[in-house]
């Protein structure tokens, strides 16, 4: 079964200047550059002729023009309790909207609804027990100031993870171009 997702890639200029906060930080397994993506919508383990529906239905989701993403802080998932490192993505109408049809779509095809509040952001690392708040605060505190970044994504990708911690590496099992104006 696979263990699918969607989500935007990142490019790999981004990445690399994202990879500049890689390190320094006890407790963290980093996220390679090249698994860097920004998540739509977790569907999870389906089996194969699910995961071949919706590919088809994403297919026909409504056409829109190419998305501009903006990477604007480092933040931590889980509190006091963190869990993640992740590059916010500024909101954006047209994302969430983008997202909102991943939703529909999904959920027409029997997937169980996501109750989670869309979040969009880049996870850099994903934190251990051993990274408490208080060593979260000091990397963070240590860090140069986080430089406003936009890139534009050019299509969406259906992506597969393998069932393990961590998930990556990723594999981009079908794409869907940007690009077309709206009708």
């Amino acid at each position: 079964m696979p263990r699918l997702f969607t989500g935007i890639e990142v490019p790999p200029e981004t990445g690399l200047l994202l990879s500049g906060f890689r390190g320094g930080l006890p407790g963290a397994r980093w996220v390679e550059p090249g698994d860097y993506h920004v998540t739509l919508r977790f569907i999870g383990d389906v089996d194969g002729g699910l995961a071949d529906e919706i590919a088809e239905a994403l297919a026909g989701t409504r056409p829109r023009p190419p998305l501009t993403l903006v990477l604007d802080e480092l933040a931590v998932f889980g509190g006091e309790r963190p869990h993640a490192l992740f590059a916010r993505v500024v909101p954006d109408p047209d994302l969430a909207d983008l997202q909102a049809e991943h939703e529909r779509l999904l959920r027409d095809l029997g997937v169980p609804p996501d109750t989670r509040r869309f979040t969009p952001h880049v996870t850099l690392a994903r934190l251990k027990r051993g990274a408490g708040p208080d060593g979260v605060a000091q990397y963070l505190a240590m860090q140069p100031v986080f430089p406003r970044v936009s890139f534009t994504a050019p299509r969406v990708a259906l992506y597969s993870a393998r069932a393990s911690v961590g998930g990556g590496p990723y594999v981009v099992e079908a794409a869907y171009p940007l690009g077309e104006d709206e009708a």
